[in-house]
């Protein structure tokens, strides 16, 4: 952020589309951004990036703020979803900066890692390895989704809303991951050292 407080929107928030100044967007804009700035110390790259598309920019954190907000997942899992998929989807915007949310939530700075480069790696329960399974099938073979999968997450303990859940930011992040690497949005630096710290004993 600068001196004044004022968000500054990085030119190299996203390398295909130009990114717009925070003084011309729409006010409501321009309050989100600078709420979301002073809350994380810097302006995550996603915000000034869809900025370049007002209306594009309300829908996709309104239904970001839905996911994350109204779910019966634990927040880790949440976010621990999102780079599974980003991991396969070779996502580097997600995959650094939901790494970090990964990181803080879960407080754990491996846990991520292992997620990107291989979930099946993770160091997580029986029940979170089959959510993350299939998180997987859905982003990499949709079609094969079957009843099986729905009995196994039902079998190792997740609510008929939580396997929504799971579909529901499953789908969300695909598309979150494919607009970040259309756009070729780059994470801030400021999350590659976020949630660091040593592991909890």
């Amino acid at each position: 952020m600068s001196d004044d407080s004022t968000p500054t929107l990085e030119d190299d928030a996203m390398r295909r589309f130009p990114v717009p100044d925070f003084e011309e967007l729409p006010e409501d804009l321009r309050e989100r951004i600078s709420a979301e700035s002073e809350r994380a110390g810097f302006t995550p790259n996603v915000f000034s990036a869809f900025a370049y598309k007002p209306s594009h920019f309300r829908a996709f954190f309104e239904y970001h703020d839905a996911l994350v907000d109204d779910t019966a997942l634990e927040r880790e899992e949440v976010e621990m979803i999102i780079v599974a998929v980003s991991g396969v989807n070779h996502c580097y915007y997600c995959n650094v900066a939901h790494g970090a949310l990964v990181r803080i939530y879960a407080k754990d700075p491996l846990l991520a890692d292992q997620l990107v480069a291989n979930y099946r790696t993770a160091d997580v329960s029986e029940k979170r390895m089959a959510m993350l399974d299939v998180a997987v099938k859905l982003t990499e073979r949709p079609a094969e989704v079957d009843e099986v999968d729905f009995e196994k997450l039902r079998e190792v303990g997740y609510t008929e809303e939580a396997i929504w859940d799971i579909g529901a930011v499953t789908s969300m992040f695909n598309l979150s991951n494919r607009m970040a690497m259309f756009a070729d949005m780059r994470p801030n630096d400021d999350f590659h050292s976020l949630g660091r710290q040593p592991r909890e004993e």
